[in-house]
């Protein structure tokens, strides 16, 4: 006798969660920015040129060099126990930075805060990375990515003239307070979003050390090709785009004597255009097809930089940059989210690590390598070789998605296997 067995149910999108995610990532890297801006201010005041160079690398070195262990550790004990004890501690030290910083006018304590500051985010970067993939599934994860690049756009726009006005109203306490609060809020709301997350299976003993493991992010791009080209593609569009918007846009108002409200004014407009496409993509991008948002819109970008090098007037290149920042807003998602579909099971701490890294690695790498080559071929011609080397993204990101419907042809033990998003044709990124 025949039997129908019912359909298991869809897995959904927890947006409660997200939601606290998204409100607690917002107070926090506001939070951060404002201190940014409010450190260096501060230790321009304290010791000039030399004293804001101490804290920016006090700031970025540590939590650069801490990522890989932050992988390494999200790995093994679960983003929920890192997180949260982490997180406590980052309070703890802003609050009693804001006491110190009230009381003593010298540059060693901002140097210390920065530093501490720096490793508990390296320490954390990758938790809150992974938690994302937790909250919804593979097709809806597009639009959680897109939601949550909101917030990531809108807080440094948010948070610098934060820093700025609160620098100017109560000095450095009183944006640290601002910071404590942020980071207090976010320590609310990670609670909330890690409730019943379980910490992993011990490990056996004898197992890899955590110095070894650190390194699990860039073994796992050498053994699969669909995590390796998305890796390539996201690195290559944010090698890409920095100096152009870094070096080459202000370069080029000043020598036009177009003034600095024009770079505001392009920078706005890419912003907008980001913005409002990643509110449609909040909304919509488990329905536009994968090839469209990696591939096609990767392409554009690049020539929509192309254009910005020649456009002959602010108001042209505002609008290229409005262009731009429309693509952007659904392509950075999109690449975000197909790195994620293919990082194998439980590995996820260790890739989001090197993910990161190559995030904060490309902006110095950018200008270290563009500015010189902007000496012999001018400007113009710099900023035309970034927009081709973004061509490399949409190429990469094609190579990744065909990786991704060959791997399944070939059979590979099971800690090796790609954990593979759907076919191309799906729309789950």
């Amino acid at each position: 006798m025949a039997t129908s067995l019912a359909d298991p149910p869809a897995p959904t999108v927890d947006w409660r969660r997200i939601s606290s995610l998204v409100v607690g990532q917002a107070a926090v890297q506001a939070g951060s920015f404002a201190l940014l801006i409010a450190m260096s201010w501060t230790a321009v005041q304290l010791g000039g040129r030399g004293a804001v160079t101490a804290v920016t690398l006090a700031a970025t070195l540590p939590r650069a060099l801490l990522l890989l262990f932050g992988g390494a550790l999200t790995d093994l004990l679960g983003p929920r126990a890192l997180l949260l004890r982490a997180t406590s501690v980052r309070v703890v030290v802003l609050t009693a930075g804001v006491v110190v910083t009230a009381t003593t006018h010298t540059l060693w304590p901002l140097i210390v805060i920065a530093l501490v500051d720096g490793i508990l985010l390296g320490l954390t970067g990758p938790a809150s990375g992974v938690l994302l993939p937790h909250l919804a599934p593979q097709e809806h994860l597009g639009r959680a990515n897109s939601l949550f690049s909101m917030v990531l756009r809108l807080a440094p726009i948010a948070g610098s003239p934060l820093g700025a006005w609160l620098v100017v109203v109560g000095g450095l306490p009183v944006a640290m307070t601002a910071a404590a609060v942020g980071c207090a809020l976010w320590l609310g709301c990670a609670a909330h979003v890690t409730h019943g997350m379980k910490r992993p299976e011990t490990a056996a003993p004898g197992g890899p050390s955590l110095l070894r493991r650190s390194g699990d992010g860039f073994r796992l791009l050498a053994v699969h090709p669909r995590l390796r080209w998305m890796f390539v593609a996201c690195f290559a569009m944010d090698l890409a785009f920095l100096w152009p918007a870094e070096v080459a846009l202000p370069l080029r108002a000043a020598d036009q004597g177009w003034g600095v409200g024009a770079v505001a004014f392009v920078l706005a407009a890419f912003s907008a255009g980001a913005l409002a496409s990643a509110a449609l993509g909040a909304a919509l991008a488990h329905r536009i097809p994968t090839h469209l948002k990696l591939v096609v819109t990767g392409t554009g970008l690049a020539l929509g930089m192309g254009a910005m090098a020649l456009v002959p007037s602010p108001g042209l290149l505002a609008g290229a940059a409005a262009a731009v920042g429309l693509l952007s807003g659904l392509n950075g998602p999109a690449l975000v989210t197909a790195y994620q579909q293919a990082v194998p099971e439980g590995r996820m701490g260790a890739a989001m690590s090197t993910f990161a890294l190559s995030g904060i690695g490309a902006a110095p790498l950018s200008l270290a390598v563009f500015t010189p080559v902007s000496l012999h071929l001018g400007v113009t011609g710099t900023w035309l070789m970034c927009a081709g080397l973004a061509l490399v993204s949409p190429i990469a990101a094609a190579v990744a998605l065909r990786a991704g419907t060959t791997a399944k042809t070939t059979e590979r033990p099971t800690e090796d296997r790609i954990r593979t998003a759907p076919e191309t044709t799906a729309t789950s990124v």
